[in-house]
């Protein structure tokens, strides 16, 4: 009897220790399935962004992705071999502005059209297309009433999982990523992303801890609604929120994006610059037209004029924002991250993401960490 209790004893120990030992990422996981209670045999619901409860079936073996992020969390979650449809924007030229384009544009490019794509959040399906593939679940970057409408049109459960572009990896992007995963049965590797996220992010909270006060920052040139020059910008700068950096923006605007004039950054007077690379053809017109403007600048006198790579286009590219975090950190901390160099960091944060390092393909094609001289 004696030896019974011990053996139950040290059981119970050994399950408490392997318990303990668990490590999930840092956010909260929100519950987002609702129960199966009331649904027909061989359905779940799932709650998904827009907070729309969406009877899908118990077992999803084929899925669309249309709009704002969701082909871009299909990559990520590495479920694209489940996807009966793509895209126009997909389907057509391959870029580098969209991450995931670039890995799985071959694959996208041969499937039948469902869409012409893009941010908006809006229904821009083809829903007629839809309905002849007869997908078991439509994954949408939409908003509640665009969800609505598709799932009306096809008769066929659209999940909204659209997620913000703003801040540094946004709580959104965390609940997208998990009630995708829910959906398509893919929550192992949903965690192992998100781990993967939050590692980076307090690995840039650690070295920037006690890094001393940052020089101040501007980013000029980004790309929100569409491509813009030397004077559109961001409040709320992800990139410089993961590093405590100064962002001059902050002083006039908590609108996370928007159009400043040429007179309000002079009157900064930024210690750095950052501008968007793809983003130059603009900003040399702006140049030629008025170089003494831009000579008068503080960081362009001392040469402190640094790229930025967008990470935004059909919502944020993941990978690139926290790429950028880690380049931020470079140029106004080199100290605190001289032993990591950005071909390396682009390597990582690429290859575990998305399943390739096309980082040598992203400076080929103008997207580039480095040093800027206008004029040039």
């Amino acid at each position: 009897m004696k030896k019974l209790i011990c053996l139950i004893l040290a059981l119970f120990i050994t399950m408490s220790l392997a318990a303990c030992g668990a490590q999930p990422s840092q956010t909260t996981q929100p519950d987002t399935t609702a129960g199966t209670e009331g649904t027909s045999a061989g359905t779940r619901t799932i709650t998904d962004r827009r907070g729309r409860q969406v009877e899908i079936p118990a077992q999803v073996d084929t899925i669309v992705c249309l709009g704002s992020g969701a082909p871009r969390i299909a990559a990520y979650l590495q479920v694209t071999d489940m996807m009966v449809g793509a895209e126009d924007c997909d389907k057509g030229e391959v870029t580098v502005r969209r991450d995931y384009s670039w890995v799985f544009h071959d694959q996208l490019k041969d499937l039948p059209s469902v869409g012409s794509g893009g941010g908006s959040g809006e229904n821009n399906a083809y829903a007629e297309e839809i309905i002849k593939l007869q997908p078991d679940v439509i994954l949408a970057g939409y908003t509640a009433e665009s969800a609505d409408e598709l799932q009306n049109l096809t008769g066929i459960p659209v999940v909204s999982v659209s997620y913000s572009s703003i801040n540094f990896v946004d709580e959104s992007f965390y609940e997208a990523v998990r009630i995708f995963a829910q959906v398509v049965g893919a929550e192992a590797r949903a965690e192992e992303l998100l781990s993967f996220i939050d590692a980076c992010k307090a690995d840039l909270t650690k070295r920037t801890a006690d890094a001393g006060e940052s020089p101040s920052c501007y980013t000029g040139a980004v790309t929100f609604s569409g491509r813009h020059g030397f004077c559109g910008t961001y409040a709320n700068f992800g990139p410089f929120l993961a590093v405590n950096a100064k962002n001059v923006a902050d002083e006039i605007s908590d609108v996370n994006y928007f159009e400043t004039d040429f007179e309000q950054v002079l009157v900064w007077d930024p210690d750095i610059i950052f501008l968007d690379p793809g983003n130059m053809d603009m900003v040399s017109e702006e140049y030629a037209s008025n170089p003494q403007y831009f000579q008068s600048l503080r960081a362009v006198q001392e040469g402190n004029v640094y790229t930025m790579p967008s990470f935004n286009s059909a919502s944020t590219n993941i990978t690139y924002c926290l790429m950028n975090g880690y380049w931020t950190g470079m140029v106004l901390y080199p100290e605190a991250f001289s032993d990591l160099d950005m071909e390396a960091v682009a390597e990582k944060v690429l290859t575990f993401m998305l399943g390739e390092n096309f980082y040598p393909d992203m400076v080929d094609q103008g997207l580039y960490y480095g040093k800027l001289t206008l004029g040039e």
